[in-house]
């Protein structure tokens, strides 16, 4: 049977770092490291997707007030905001070479729909990417993925809002009028929630080991807990220090070309 590695490795206060590693985690797994799950959070941030504009997508001068890092991420997908209540996960695997977007959603994605499911609730997938449970007869979002594959290669990443303050997601990020008409509501606060209040007694721990058991299952793997290699981290500083750190990558939007270590 496979191993599968998962990291328990984050920098909550340096959201320009733990997106420059997942940057480097996709590298390594592309280059040979091994199937690879991290669970990672961040303080106070916004994170944006690769082909999204800073100001279209986040409340600047709100975000600036409150202390709140703006980063963008390789993958696409929409913007999202991460405080210590906003579990991030990351499955990275070799798979097949023309899997592409689908085997990214319809497969990698179910091994967190699974987990949900294991924790007893309702989940499902919708609009591709997100990821909702149902609470009577309403649906709620509770996490958004986005991913990338490349060479055979392929990293999705997502959220979990576990209890994070959904006063500040709706103050900070910019949400089109018409999306929220599409979901019947009027604000974003309205169409997400936390898991905690769903009184279900789920915290942390207990989604790490759902999460890990059903990604095993799904990959037909064994866990076991590891550290990033150093070539990881060596590769990780250097895009931080070179991309990552960089309004040009964050606000502007600069070409991957433009900052290769």
């Amino acid at each position: 049977m496979k191993e599968l590695r998962v990291l328990l490795y984050e920098s909550p206060d340096n959201p320009y770092y733990s997106l420059a590693f997942e940057e480097a985690l996709f590298r390594s797994v592309r280059n040979g490291a091994p199937p690879t799950l991290r669970f990672w959070r961040h303080s106070n941030a916004v994170i944006i997707g690769y082909f999204q504009k800073a100001e279209e997508e986040v409340n600047i001068d709100y975000a600036r007030r409150m202390n709140i890092a703006v980063v963008r991420r390789f993958t696409g997908g929409g913007a999202v905001y991460h405080d210590l209540g906003c579990l991030l996960w990351t499955i990275a695997t070799k798979g097949p070479e023309k899997g592409g977007v689908s085997y990214l959603y319809d497969h990698l994605l179910e091994g967190f729909v699974n987990a949900l499911r294991r924790l007893g609730f309702n989940a499902y997938r919708e609009n591709v990417n997100d990821v909702v449970v149902s609470v009577g007869d309403r649906a709620f979002k509770v996490s958004g993925a986005a991913g990338s594959f490349r060479e055979g290669a392929y990293l999705l990443h997502g959220t979990l809002l576990l209890d994070t303050n959904l006063e500040v997601l709706s103050k900070v990020l910019k949400v089109s009028k018409a999306k929220l008409a599409d979901k019947k509501v009027s604000e974003v606060k309205y169409r997400v929630i936390n898991l905690s209040s769903l009184g279900a007694g789920v915290d942390y721990s207990k989604v790490v080991k759902a999460v890990v058991e059903s990604y095993s299952e799904l990959l037909d793997s064994n866990p076991y807990l590891d550290l990033p290699s150093k070539d990881e981290v060596e590769l990780a500083r250097r895009l931080y220090e070179v991309k990552y750190s960089k309004p040009e990558w964050n606000l502007l939007r600069f070409p991957h070309s433009y900052f290769e270590p």
